[in-house]
């Protein structure tokens, strides 16, 4: 995507947003997005565009670190569920419960149990946020292996991004195929009606971002809304469909 012509969308996007978010402050509407996708899929990137313009008083981005021991001996979403958003709040999941779909499954931070636990519960947790009120949507970046090798390396060679190294960076790549499955299975298991799953073609950011915008901003109302500058490239954002795998829409 041409720079300048980024530049404009991403300007108009993000008048919108703040138009969407003056309406959620003003309403006590609940808005919760959540961001899932391999390292270096652009989730904190994309998540900064959504809220670079947005006030910080309403809104809030989660990112989770390990679990204390008393959070691992809790209720797994418990300790979730104290960052849910309540009236006029937008909240941002930078990875969310779905870890334990994941990064948990592959690198076996979680028994077979608690995983199969998981993905029996997590459908009655979710509807209960949406039968609340929430305006909930999960989106999945994308990214291909040699994308992800290419900005694995670049992340190593950059000072300013130190601190978005860890160990399990290293096996990113080896365990592709891993995270492929529990991947696979975390759509199929995870993607309901109340709570789809969108995926994201994520090799190009600009791209990535500009759609996600366009995507969720598209399916929000708003007093003032642009519905012409919401038009999202379907081929870059799209609902999860076990048809997906048979097209390769998918990373594999």
């Amino acid at each position: 995507m041409d720079n300048k012509l980024y530049k404009q969308e991403l300007y108009t996007l993000q008048v919108e947003l703040v138009k969407f978010h003056k309406s959620v402050i003003e309403n006590g509407r609940k808005v919760c997005l959540l961001f899932e996708g391999r390292d270096a899929a652009g989730k904190d990137g994309t998540i900064k565009r959504f809220n670079e313009h947005l006030s910080p008083r309403e809104v809030r981005t989660v990112a989770l670190g390990t679990p204390s021991d008393r959070e691992k001996n809790a209720w797994y979403f418990q300790r979730f569920v104290p960052h849910l958003p309540v009236a006029g709040e937008i909240v941002f999941f930078n990875r969310s419960w779905y870890n334990r779909a994941g990064v948990e499954r592959v690198m076996n931070f979680c028994q077979k149990k608690e995983y199969l636990k998981f993905m029996n519960e997590v459908a009655n947790f979710e509807h209960l946020l949406t039968h609340a009120g929430l305006v909930f949507f999960k989106y999945y970046l994308d990214i291909s292996k040699k994308e992800q090798k290419k900005r694995l390396r670049a992340r190593r060679e950059s000072p300013l991004k130190q601190w978005k190294i860890s160990p399990i960076d290293e096996k990113a790549q080896r365990l592709w195929h891993a995270y492929s499955e529990a991947r696979n299975a975390m759509f199929v298991k995870t993607s309901f009606v109340f709570s789809p799953w969108y995926i994201v073609h994520c090799d190009n950011k600009k791209r990535t971002r500009i759609n996600v915008m366009k995507h969720f901003l598209s399916h929000v109302d708003y007093q003032g809304k642009k519905s012409e500058a919401l038009i999202y490239d379907p081929s870059v954002v799209f609902k999860f469909d076990p048809v997906c795998f048979e097209k390769d829409m998918i990373a594999s």
